[in-house]
């Protein structure tokens, strides 16, 4: 067996002479990054976690507002991220989901890549509405969307897709940096 993401999706294809090569295999690398395939899977644990209190309680997320059909803006960003609350479908590619809700045409292997890679980086103050935040919680790190009132976005918000209200929810915050398209 062989496993290939199609469409942020693992996918298990038999290795039999009838299988061409799979749509991510087959897809271009895009400019300085990596294809869909290559990204890299990172649970984050009950250890990861700081103080599973900070997490804003379920339905206390105020229902989305229109962001002006804008699709690589803060709110966007907020909005991908709200409207799958509760999603286990990215559990483990925290930055394919940063990636997703920021509509960013590069590609960063892991979370940890995209921190390094991209700056200026932040390692004090308040994050503003749309950051990236990252978390130094494994080899691969852990990335959100910072809520701009000091609290985050992310997979992993008690095993699904969540908001907590301070960077602190996860050890070892790295930082930020700001949101972006490219």
């Amino acid at each position: 067996m062989r496993a290939t993401v199609v469409n942020g999706i693992a996918v298990a294809l038999a290795v039999v002479g009838l299988l061409g090569t799979s749509v991510a295999e087959a897809a271009p690398s895009p400019e300085g990054g990596v294809v869909a395939s290559e990204e890299l899977f990172s649970l984050v644990t009950e250890a990861d976690i700081l103080d599973p209190s900070v997490a804003t309680p379920e339905g206390a997320i105020p229902p989305d507002e229109p962001d002006g059909g804008v699709e690589n803006s803060p709110d966007h960003a907020i909005a991908w991220y709200r409207a799958r609350l509760g999603s286990t479908a990215y559990e483990g590619y925290c930055e394919r989901a940063a990636r997703l809700a920021w509509n960013r045409t590069r590609v960063h292997p892991s979370a940890i890549a995209h921190w390094r890679a991209e700056g200026p980086r932040h390692t004090t103050g308040r994050p503003p509405r749309g950051a990236f935040v990252f978390w130094n919680t494994s080899k691969w790190g852990h990335v959100g969307v910072a809520d701009g009132a000091g609290g985050f976005y992310s997979t992993s918000v008690r095993g699904k897709i969540g908001h907590a209200k301070s960077v602190s929810y996860f050890r070892n915050y790295l930082g930020w940096i700001k949101g972006s398209r490219s």
